[in-house]
């Protein structure tokens, strides 16, 4: 029984994370149980997580497997693109070069700001009178 071998990682953007696994074959992409054209609908959200595999030029040679939870679409094609990225870096070191190239190895600290007492929001204030 030959073993296929694995890549495990993991992408985080905003609130968003998604743990992949990634093994040879086909190029098939499922994430949560759907196909990956069904979970992210839009062509600009496609690209953004198919970029690493472009990048790599593996574009068909991984199955990935995707398990994403919290955020929205966005936050998590971000995170599915690092953590796609994160494991090409496993599979060959010398794809880092070109992926730290186009910025996909950098994770996005940008993060909602918190909402502060006393104040509607997290930088609005309330209504001032003066009398």
């Amino acid at each position: 029984m030959a073993q296929t071998q694995e890549y495990i990682a993991t992408g985080r953007r905003k609130t968003a994370v998604a743990r992949i696994r990634m093994t040879s074959g086909t190029g098939k992409i499922e994430v949560n149980g759907k196909q990956f054209e069904e979970y992210f609908p839009t062509a600009n959200l496609q690209n953004h997580v198919l970029q690493p595999l472009q990048v790599a030029k593996g574009a068909n040679t991984f199955d990935v497997s995707v398990n994403a939870h919290g955020g929205g679409a966005t936050g998590q094609a971000g995170a599915v693109r690092l953590a796609i990225a994160r494991a090409l870096l496993q599979t060959d070191e010398t794809l880092r070069i070109p992926l730290k190239q186009e910025g996909l190895l950098t994770r996005d600290p940008r993060m909602k700001e918190r909402k502060k007492s006393g104040q509607p929001g997290a930088r609005k204030r309330f209504q001032f009178s003066k009398r």
